[in-house]
């Protein structure tokens, strides 16, 4: 059996040191399309350490703090878990900050496997892993949800859908946010080594014409846009976010954010505009 729910779920956390500078930090920002324009001081927040007010640091940064591609994403070390990277799709993201992230810092991330539910003919892994700081305070949780094909059927529990779907009207604000064709060279930059955002032939095999672009990519740049236009820029604003990676988008293309804002903060949609608004994030919510 590839997942012995009990057994995963009942092991002891994974720790990992994470550090990271402001290097680390600018050049996320980078991967995620800021600094355009480049002399706009509304972009220098995140990319240049000489603004007059800091360095800015989105929260989902914490995600990929420490170059490891994913903080928390220990899946294929946890106990009970056998399975093959081709088979593995990141269905979901969660994140609940504690407080602010610094430019700079050392932490220990406390990583465990949640739960995993049986969805008929593929199983999620929910990961649940908190930065904890130098001074042993949380800095953020997140939970993701990994889709394993193949591995379902074994009689558990199918869990939570979910599903938060947007508003029944008009969106509040309405943007398109433009790639670039190397964007996930360079978000690759940041540690997710995933040969599916580089290799044409691994794309291929995945049933793609060319690589893909990361959905925590996409999902970085959607929280930026949210903050840069809702939120007067101040990443320290967002309490939480979440989303479900509902398809794919490629770098080069043109993604479509529909925003609306609710007594909760903002629920938000993500599309390909250039394949007739083909979902790419859905289920979406920023609380501030």
């Amino acid at each position: 059996m590839p997942i012995d729910a009990e057994k995963a779920t009942s092991a002891p956390p994974v720790l990992t040191d994470v550090r990271w500078d402001e290097h680390d930090v600018r050049l996320y920002h980078l991967a995620l399309g800021a600094g355009v324009p480049e002399t706009d001081p509304r972009e220098l927040r995140y990319t240049y350490e000489g603004h007059e007010r800091g360095l800015r640091v989105l929260p989902t940064f914490g995600v990929v703090a420490g170059g490891t591609g994913g903080v928390g994403f220990q899946v294929f070390d946890l106990p009970g878990v056998d399975i093959d990277l081709a088979d593995v799709l990141h269905g979901g993201q969660e994140i609940t900050v504690h407080r602010p992230l610094p430019a700079a810092g050392r932490a220990t991330a406390t990583t465990r496997a949640a739960a995993v539910y049986d969805k008929g003919k593929a199983a999620v892994i929910v990961q649940e892993s908190t930065l904890v700081g130098e001074d042993g305070e949380p800095l953020i949780t997140q939970r993701n949800q990994v889709f394993v094909h193949g591995a379902g059927g074994f009689g558990g529990d199918r869990g939570p859908s979910g599903r938060l779907p947007a508003p029944d009207r008009a969106p509040d604000l309405v943007t398109e946010i433009p790639t670039l064709r190397q964007q996930a060279l360079l978000y690759r930059l940041t540690g997710d080594r995933n040969p599916l955002h580089a290799d044409p032939a691994t794309a291929r095999r995945a049933g793609h014409d060319r690589p893909v672009l990361h959905g925590l990519c996409t999902f970085g740049m959607a929280v930026k846009a949210v903050t840069d236009r809702l939120l007067d820029g101040d990443a320290d604003a967002v309490a939480a976010c979440r989303t479900r990676f509902a398809g794919v988008f490629f770098p080069g293309e043109t993604l479509r954010l529909r925003v609306w804002e609710t007594p909760d903060g903002f629920r938000l949609t993500a599309t390909a505009a250039d394949r007739e608004d083909a979902p790419v994030l859905t289920d979406a919510r920023i609380t501030a």
